[in-house]
């Protein structure tokens, strides 16, 4: 055994944080597409009112 214990765990350590940034960062992303796709139905629905909205005003007034 050429290095000392405490070089193995430095090492170890920082492979471990790694792991965590890019499980961290997969996570996030994940997150952050789900909040747009909400956002996007949000837009959707607030858009077909409007429509739906305009569409009864024009036909009720003719």
């Amino acid at each position: 055994m050429g290095l000392p214990l405490w070089l193995w765990f430095v090492i170890a350590g920082i492979f471990f944080s790694a792991y965590m940034t890019i499980r961290t960062n997969k996570e996030e992303r994940e997150l952050e597409r789900k909040m747009a796709e909400q956002e996007g139905e949000v837009y959707i629905n607030r858009m077909k009112k409007e429509r739906e909205k305009r569409k009864g005003l024009s036909s009720g007034t003719s």
